[in-house]
């Protein structure tokens, strides 16, 4: 299945783009955004993040005649602080990331990220790193699978999956997505069964934050991110979920307001620390009518936008 970039032209605009900036994108993926972005650089340069390898080599032949003007990085957005130190840059004009995982890993019967397709469990972005989803539902604790399922998949029937979970395995390891599947769907009630929606999707969701550590990789590449950007530089991010968008709302929000003062106590306004980001959406973006239409994907994408205030 083609990867259709979500909100591609609202992202890369929403970074006001100079022809000689230095850009960082986030999540590379397959270069839809990268691609759009370099079509506007003369004598800028992209750098460009991915912990995919196969997501890298895609794009090294989807950009083969950009390639100057990106220097792609097989490392999470979390390190891009170090990574581009390595390369001589410590503050860049603009930074975009989409949160979302790309429909190539999700159509991939072999990565195990989708309920649609009989694989073995493993969910790994990083194919080299060791915790696969295989080894979280087979080797963690009760209590840690509660956890995952109702922090990161929200689910309502946390304890039901965790000990079916359990049951099933003490008998033979969960080893493919239809097993996990037909497991989650013997912990839900009939009329949960019926419902519009994948019985297993919050499951994998969880899943799949907790093997990438999602979460985590996203609060340091945020405050990373905000730390690199030069005066009127941008940071851009799309979210496909509520858990990375209250993060993505909550670090903006704290970036770009000003901190409570007892009105009691005696200070002047002149020496009261202002905020050193602007909030650019106060609302986030969403897809148009005809982007829904066309996208599928784009349906819960979210894009916030925040800039750090000039001199």
């Amino acid at each position: 299945m083609k990867h259709t970039s979500v909100l591609l032209k609202e992202t890369v605009d929403s970074l006001n783009v100079k022809e000689d900036g230095i850009y960082v994108d986030g999540t590379l993926g397959r270069g839809g955004h990268s691609g759009y972005l370099i079509s506007k650089l003369k004598s800028g340069h992209l750098y460009a993040f991915d912990k995919d390898s196969q997501a890298i080599a895609e794009s090294c032949e989807n950009l083969k005649d950009v390639l100057p003007y990106i220097t792609m990085i097989h490392n999470d957005f979390r390190s891009m602080k170090e990574e581009l130190a390595k390369r001589g840059i410590h503050e860049v004009d603009g930074i975009m990331m989409d949160l979302g995982v790309s429909s190539p890993q999700f159509d991939d019967p072999t990565r195990g990220f989708s309920y649609r397709y009989d694989a073995r469990l493993d969910m790994r972005m990083n194919q080299e790193q060791e915790l696969d989803a295989y080894k979280i539902v087979n080797t963690y604790s009760f209590e840690e699978l509660c956890r995952i399922l109702r922090e990161y998949g929200e689910e309502k029937f946390t304890k039901s999956i965790a000990r079916a979970i359990e049951k099933q395995r003490a008998i033979q390891p969960i080893e493919t997505t239809f097993q996990l599947v037909d497991v989650i769907k013997s912990a839900l009630p009939d009329k949960v069964l019926r419902q519009k929606g994948h019985p297993a999707k919050q499951t994998f969701q969880a899943l799949r934050i907790e093997v990438n550590d999602e979460l985590g990789a996203l609060q340091k590449g945020l405050e990373e991110a905000l730390s690199l950007l030069k005066p009127h530089g941008r940071c851009a991010i799309i979210t496909f979920h509520s858990l990375e968008d209250r993060m993505v709302k909550s670090v903006f929000k704290e970036y770009s307001s000003v901190p409570y003062i007892d009105p009691r106590i005696p200070i002047k306004a002149s020496d009261i620390k202002q905020a050193d980001y602007n909030l650019i959406t106060k609302k986030p973006i969403t897809a148009t009518d005809e982007e829904l239409e066309e996208n599928h994907r784009s349906h819960s994408a979210k894009l916030r936008v925040i800039e750090k205030k000039g001199e």
